[in-house]
């Protein structure tokens, strides 16, 4: 016999022959899911697909597991309760305005068939067990009379036999006279649920368990205004004969009557997972939906959320809530909400010593105790370790504390994160504190402060930084006065083994000069700055004399007496800058002011003045050019004054 092999790709191919498989592939954002108001909300574990009814708009919609829409269906009058098969197979939706079940396919949401429902009220709620769907329905006379009844989906309506059948079990017999509320549940196939408190009469309350697999519905367990219970909602427990009432009360019936066996807090509605986690929404006013595990009274993870629709999924993976707002309920998924999270804090002091040890402590707490020996992972990180360093983990005592110790070697922020990675009953959790650690003040010096330059002088700045740790990098920057030049970084290095880094600087205006060390995890961060001052560049061109010559030690212009001279001076340019013109006299041995004016400068730095000739020979004059910081019009320069220009005026 020959040897025979098959490949993996082969046998896929087998196992898919008769699947079509679809990739589909949408633009854009995916869309959530509001609706204007819901009465019904089930979730397709197979397909991974949530159905709510629309009643505001007469529709029902799918969501995806993530909440995002996917598809919808429209024409449902005044939808109300959902329902899906006990296959899977058929969506069906109660429709109390059209008086009708719709059914639809749950993959399409295409209509499979309607079966109209002869009503005075409702049907208003579907479950679907024992083969066939069951809805609730009312009558008017005098006051809504309640009563159940049934669709057979195997009856071909062709056929001349009606599936739809009524009048199953006169709720209003046990005291029931508004359409009841419905329950199943998937590990008690063909037991019906049923429970309701009059809307006119508050006495009135049905508690009821019904066996619906048999041709007719035969009560099992019945209660009539028994259970001191507002019966707004009721649900099949799983794992025995027991029911949740008005989503706040466990009752046993088991000997055919109800009987008490736990309470939860009060609330308004409820849904029950296969695994028997509970899903409370609180009461009216109080917003909050809290998870109950079996046979437990304490919620193990309560959500803050006005929601007053919830849905497990079959598998408890998830929780779906219809969470109310102004534009109407929106869809929410909730994960792992069977998982209790942990709340951690973190001590750690305020301050600390850098090299010295700390201690930092907290606890941790949960609605879920945490297993015995249950460790905490423990990050610090500071300027060493950016991206933190792990410590030692650290167990939690029994009663839920902790405490470890550190030394920690950098200073500045220290921060501790307290970690706990989860486990199969708690969700992780982190938390922090942080503790600013001492820092020693480096010395830095810079040269230079408050010195006077000559326009354009290059002049060097050096700073001197003290002992650091490991950064020993010094920027040096440079803000040139006026707003129209912006602080420059001039130089950046590392200093000299004397500590040293020096860095040019073009003295063109008056500057603030800045050394600057950015600290390590020793040292503190530190700036220097110093200011050092910059002239203008100014001199004057003299011009219609006939010579030069001097008069004693002293050189002057000559001009005949009626001549009058030319000045021009010539300063470094700014927007808006003026020079001021001094004028002197020489009298009686001494000279004499005679005026001092301000002339503005021209776009090329240039200031012409003609000075008015005396008419008399024997006079001597003198004049000067100067930028005065402030009165000159800015104060981007220091005050300089040009030289003295001598003039004689003869015959």
């Amino acid at each position: 016999m020959g040897t025979r092999s098959i490949s993996i790709a082969t046998a896929l191919a087998v196992v898919f022959s008769s699947a079509a498989l679809t990739v589909v592939v949408t633009a854009g954002s995916a869309a959530a899911v509001t609706v204007g108001s819901s009465w019904g909300m089930v979730v397709d574990g197979a397909r991974h697909r949530v159905f709510i009814g629309d009643d505001t708009r007469d529709k029902v919609v799918a969501a995806d597991y993530n909440g995002n829409l996917v598809d919808s269906v429209s024409g449902i009058d005044g939808v109300a309760d959902l329902a899906l098969s006990e296959d899977g197979s058929t969506l069906y939706a109660a429709a109390r305005v059209s008086h009708e079940i719709v059914a639809l396919d749950p993959a399409t949401l295409d209509v499979k068939a309607r079966y109209p429902v002869a009503a005075g009220s409702g049907p208003l709620y579907v479950e679907a067990t024992g083969g066939k769907v069951w809805f609730t329905y009312g009558e008017w006379d005098g006051q809504t009379e309640s009563d159940l009844g049934s669709i057979d989906p195997a009856v071909d309506p062709a056929s001349g036999d009606d599936p739809v059948s009524l009048g199953q079990l006169p709720l209003h017999n046990h005291g029931v006279t508004g359409p009841a509320i419905l329950d199943t549940d998937p590990s008690a196939p063909g037991l019906l649920a049923v429970g309701q408190r009059d809307f006119y009469d508050s006495g009135k309350q049905l508690l009821a368990v019904v066996d619906v697999s048999g041709p007719a519905p035969r009560l099992i367990a019945s209660q009539s205004g028994g259970p001191t219970v507002y019966v707004n909602d009721v649900d099949l427990l799983p794992g025995g004969p027991a029911v949740l009432g008005g989503a706040t009360k466990r009752y046993s019936y088991a000997d055919g009557a109800f009987t008490e066996t736990a309470s939860y807090p009060y609330g308004q509605r409820a849904d029950v997972a296969p695994n028997g986690l509970v899903a409370q929404v609180g009461p009216v006013g109080d917003y909050r939906v809290s998870v109950y595990r079996p046979g437990e009274s304490k919620a193990v993870r309560t959500y803050a959320l006005d929601a007053p629709h919830v849905a497990w999924a079959p598998d408890a993976s998830r929780l779906f809530a219809l969470v109310s707002g102004p534009g109407g309920d929106t869809l929410k998924v909730l994960t792992n909400p069977a998982l209790s999270v942990p709340a951690i804090t973190v001590n750690a002091p305020s301050t600390a010593t850098r090299a010295k040890p700390l201690t930092v402590s907290g606890k941790v707490t949960a609605t879920v105790k945490l297993p015995a020996g249950a460790q905490l992972k423990v990050t610090r990180t500071d300027m060493e370790y950016p991206n933190g360093k792990t410590l030692p983990a650290v167990t939690v005592k029994a009663d839920g504390t902790y405490s470890f110790s550190d030394t920690p070697s950098s200073g500045g922020t220290v921060t501790y994160q307290v970690s706990y990675a989860g486990d199969a009953e708690h969700t992780p959790a982190s938390a922090y504190d942080k503790v600013a650690v001492s820092l020693a003040t480096p010395s830095l010096s810079l040269n230079n402060n408050g010195k006077m330059y000559a326009y354009g002088a290059n002049v060097p700045f050096t700073a001197h930084l003290g002992s650091t740790y490991k950064n020993r990098t010094v920027e040096i920057w440079a803000d040139p006065f006026g707003s129209d030049r912006s602080k420059k970084l001039i130089k950046s290095g590392t200093v000299n083994s004397h500590g040293n880094i020096s860095a040019v600087v073009d003295m063109t205006r008056d500057t603030t000069v800045y050394a600057v060390f950015k600290g390590d995890s020793h040292y503190k961060p530190r700036t220097e700055k110093v200011t050092a001052y910059a002239k203008v560049r100014v001199s004057t061109a003299v011009s219609r004399h006939y010579k030069t010559g001097k008069i004693g030690s002293t050189t002057y212009y000559w001009f005949h007496k009626k001549t009058n001279p030319l000045l021009t001076t010539t300063m470094t340019y700014y927007p808006g800058r003026h020079q001021r013109f001094d004028l002197q006299a020489y009298y009686q041995g001494s000279w004499h002011s005679l005026d001092s004016q301000y002339f503005a400068l021209g776009t090329n730095g240039k200031s012409v003045v003609e000075l008015g000739a005396p008419g008399e020979a024997g006079v001597k004059a003198r004049m000067r050019s100067v930028y005065v910081n402030g009165s000159s019009g800015d104060s981007v320069n220091s005050t300089t004054y040009g030289g003295w220009k001598y003039l004689y005026f003869s015959n």
